[in-house]
């Protein structure tokens, strides 16, 4: 494979259709589209510091990278890429991706990023951002920190494994995620969803866990939680006290105890609703 190191590349489409090469130490500034329809490319310890950097490529690996604030909407279009130890401060990236893995990443600004992406991996990665992941499905997370709003909304088949969630709105009209070992933080948590399984998850969730179809919680924890479960089916197992519940479609809510329950028949079938506390 041909070799570009310690270059500083300006111009649009500076290495336009490139293919085979290996980029280390350099510099892509001034330029949009410098790798547009690229393919089978190493960058290495590069920066990239303008728009759109690649776009419709394929079989790119990126190690100790930065993408600045001014390579925004900078991954589209593009296939099978790997990106490690690398810093992303440009929004709007990761756009209509197949096969994308994350390790080791940092998003500052993640605002509209990983949209429409499908089959995707991320693992120790830190997310700054709204909507994260909107309309992605096949995604495997293992300790991803996120802090926006919206996360995930619209995604298919998603599993994630010990994280933090400080989003508001997360998980709105998904199907199939299961959530493992993590702490989630965010008003409404889930509306409108089918298939959300959580497992030995702590979540605060003011209004949360409405509107979905077929909701497990395994060994879970409700902190600050009120006005749960509205006009959801639920098998709830939580091992500590709930605020309140309100309304629950149908279905089973195990826990030690519940602060308000609201059941009303007319809006309701209080037959389909089993309640089991520990302190009756």
């Amino acid at each position: 494979m041909k070799e570009i190191n310690q270059q500083l590349l300006t111009g649009e489409r500076a290495l336009f259709q490139a293919n085979d090469l290996v980029i280390s130490n350099t510099i892509f500034d001034d330029g949009e589209s410098p790798l547009k329809h690229s393919s089978n490319i190493s960058l290495i310890n590069s920066m990239f510091k303008w728009k759109y950097p690649l776009w419709y490529s394929q079989d790119i690996n990126m190690q100790n990278c930065t993408i600045f604030e001014m390579g925004r909407a900078g991954i589209w279009y593009t296939n099978n890429i790997s990106v490690k130890d690398t810093v992303i401060e440009a929004p709007k990236n990761f756009r209509r991706c197949n096969g994308v893995k994350f390790e080791n990443v940092t998003f500052t600004n993640a605002s509209e990023t990983l949209w429409n992406c499908n089959s995707v991996c991320l693992k120790n990665v830190t997310v700054k951002g709204d909507y994260f992941a909107m309309n992605s499905s096949d995604i495997k997370a293992d300790n991803i920190k996120l802090i926006g709003n919206y996360g995930f909304d619209g995604g298919r088949n998603i599993t994630i494994r010990n994280s933090v969630m400080l989003t508001k709105d997360a998980f709105w009209n998904c199907d199939n995620v299961t959530v493992y070992d993590s702490f989630i933080s965010g008003e409404y948590f889930g509306w409108n969803s089918k298939n959300i399984t959580l497992v030995n998850c702590t979540i605060e969730s003011l209004q949360g866990f409405c509107y979905i179809e077929n909701l497990v919680m395994i060994n879970c924890k409700l902190v600050n939680t009120t006005l749960a479960f509205e006009y959801s089916t639920v098998d709830i197992d939580v091992k500590n006290h709930i605020d309140s519940v309100k309304n629950p479609a149908g279905g089973v809510i195990r826990a030690e105890s519940i602060g308000e329950l609201i059941i009303e028949s007319d809006k309701v079938d209080v037959s389909s609703i089993k309640i089991e506390t520990e302190n009756k």
